[in-house]
This record gives C-alpha cells, sequence and structure tokens, in this order.
C-alpha cells in the first residue's frame, strides 16, 4: 500500500508519500481498501501540531474516507469482505488502505456513492448534532449560518430547511452566496461587503426585521462573533462549532445576559463517543434523508491522492465552496 506519512508535523510540506507494508486487521477492526477521502479542518490542523488530538508519530493523516472492507479481524459481525463503508476514525484516510475500528464504519446503502460518502459524516452529523440535539432548532425559527459556502456550513443550510428553519447564509464571496441560495437560504450576508462590526450587525438586523436570529451556527470565530452574538435574538442560542478564522474569540458574557441567550458548546467526536446510541439513532436518521434527496453534500472537486499537497493549498485559499475529496 502506499500513504502519505506525518513523521513531523510542522506543516503539509512535511508529508512524504511512502509504500507501507499492507497491514491486517486485529480484532474489533476491518481492512479498507480507499476509494475516495475527504479533507477536513482538522486534517490541516493535525499536521501543524494544532489539533486537540495528537496522534503518535508516525500517523497517516485523513480523517474521513470511504471504500471497500477487504478483511474482517475477529470479533466484527456487521461487516463483511466487499461491503462499502464510510468512516470517520481521525487518521489514516490519505493513502489506499487502511485499518479502521469496525464500530466506527457506516456501512453504505446501494447507491451511496463513495464520494459523496468520503464527505458525509463530519460534516452532517456536525450540523445535526448541533442544530436539532444542541440548540433543539424548531420549525419557523430562523438560524444564521456563518462560513455558510464551507463543508459544514453547506450541511447546515440543508438540515436547517429540512427542519423547517428560516436560513440566513454569510458567506464571503458573490459565488459563494449563489451556492447558498441553490442550497435552500432564503437570504444570504456577503461580509466581503458587510465587514464584521456595525455593517454585519445592521445586515443581520435587516434580513431579520430587527428581531435578530434565533439560532446562529458559527465554525468561523475570530472576529465574526461578537457582531453576530450581538445581534442573536431574545432566547436565542449560539452554537460555537469552531474557529476556522484563526483566532479564539472572547465574548463579552454581559452579552449572554442582555439577550437571555445561550452559549452552547458543540463537540460532536465526544457526543458520539459518551451517547453512541444517540449518535447511531442520529447517523440513520441522516443516511434516511439522504436517500430521500433531502440533503447531499456538495462536492468543490475531486482530485487524486497524490495530489494531496495541492489540496491543502487550495482549501488553506478558503476558496473551497463545499467539500474537497481525493480519490484512489
Amino acid at each position: 500500500m502506499h500513504a502519505w506519512l506525518c513523521e513531523d508535523p510542522v506543516g503539509v510540506d512535511a508529508l512524504t508519500w511512502k509504500e507501507l507494508p499492507t497491514p491486517q486487521p486485529g480484532p474489533g477492526e476491518v481492512l479498507v481498501e480507499i476509494k475516495a477521502a475527504s479533507l477536513n479542518f482538522p486534517d490541516i490542523l493535525i499536521v501543524q501540531n494544532k489539533y486537540q488530538i495528537k496522534p503518535p508519530l508516525p500517523f497517516v493523516p485523513g480523517s474521513e474516507y470511504a471504500g471497500v472492507v477487504q478483511a474482517v479481524g475477529e470479533g466484527v459481525k456487521h461487516l463483511k469482505v466487499g461491503q462499502n463503508v464510510a468512516c470517520l476514525s481521525g487518521t489514516g484516510g490519505f493513502g489506499t488502505y487502511t485499518i479502521a475500528p469496525a464500530a466506527l464504519c457506516m456501512p453504505l446503502p446501494d447507491g451511496f456513492g463513495h464520494v459523496d460518502a468520503a464527505a458525509f459524516i463530519m460534516i452532517y452529523a456536525t450540523s445535526w448534532h448541533a442544530l436539532m440535539d444542541r440548540a433543539q432548532l424548531k420549525a419557523g425559527e430562523t438560524v444564521l449560518v456563518l462560513g455558510a459556502a464551507g463543508g459544514v456550513g453547506t450541511a447546515a443550510i440543508q438540515i436547517a430547511k429540512a427542519a423547517g428553519a428560516k436560513v440566513i447564509a454569510a458567506a464571503s464571496s458573490p459565488e459563494k452566496c449563489a451556492l447558498c441560495e441553490s442550497l435552500g437560504a432564503d437570504s444570504t450576508i456577503n461580509y466581503s461587503e458587510h465587514k464584521p462590526g456595525p455593517a454585519l450587525r445592521e445586515a443581520i438586523k435587516q434580513a431579520t426585521g430587527g428581531r435578530g436570529p434565533d439560532v446562529i451556527y458559527d465554525p468561523v470565530g475570530g472576529e465574526f462573533a461578537e457582531p453576530a452574538f450581538r445581534s442573536i435574538a431574545w432566547r436565542g442560542r449560539y452554537l460555537v462549532v469552531g474557529f476556522a478564522s484563526g483566532p479564539i474569540p472572547s465574548l463579552p458574557l454581559n452579552l449572554a445576559l442582555l439577550k437571555g441567550a445561550s452559549l452552547v458548546g458543540v463537540f460532536w467526536g465526544d457526543f458520539s463517543k459518551r451517547e453512541p446510541q444517540a449518535n447511531a439513532a442520529m447517523m440513520a436518521e441522516l443516511a434516511q434523508w439522504y436517500g430521500q434527496g433531502k440533503i447531499k453534500p456538495v462536492i468543490d472537486r475531486t482530485m487524486p491522492m497524490s495530489e494531496l499537497k495541492a489540496a491543502y493549498a487550495h482549501m488553506g485559499s478558503r476558496g473551497v465552496m463545499g467539500k474537497l475529496v481525493l480519490t484512489n
């Protein structure tokens, strides 16, 4: 097998494409022939030694992938050789084969292609857990999605619309705003025109008739957080999803008091471990929604696995709309 190996987590340039022995699965594991793997924001952080999870060196990055089971380890009953699966295991995806924990593998129904499957679990699980579980989103409420043209943002638009909410999508260019509208967003805010601060607050005020959004979905952080939180509706829920812009913001907590608002942390990874039955039920519902056509990953482009470094560069340029997927 071949894989991109991180032997020194100082950045993307240190990754090397190496031939390695094809491993065999141990108890509770499966060997997956990787057909597609998506690039997620944590995949950038982990090779820079900036992610909260620091795997032992050397490791193969690539948190999310899809492929075909080629061997099963002892005790694995729900998967068989030849079965199509998707998996989000945190590492191992940027190669031709990997060992995956069987418990983390999602069996794919007929018609669920590898490219869509490789771009599915992280964004839809995160967005469903955020909106439906943590925010308890109700039909008729208004959701503001920041970073709406990215992977989790596009998933959040689709889930919120399927739940009967009104969606305001904020993105950084006319092209990204147009994408959000094509996914069902009721209105958009281009924050290259409405900069973080009073201009962004005014745009949110106009989009909500002065009331403010009931739920704010924020995977961006940085300078967008405070003006967005200042705009939230009474009893609003501010979802802390991530910090794609880099800086972790510091919010004046008196804003939560004045708005009767909740600041809600979203950590799907720990939710899936601490509440596995609830997570399994969520994933089953999401797979059903995919089959019904309610949700479908937005694929920015597919690239050969050998072009991983170029894919990282494209993602770093913030030009990605939806998900980047690497294929073997």
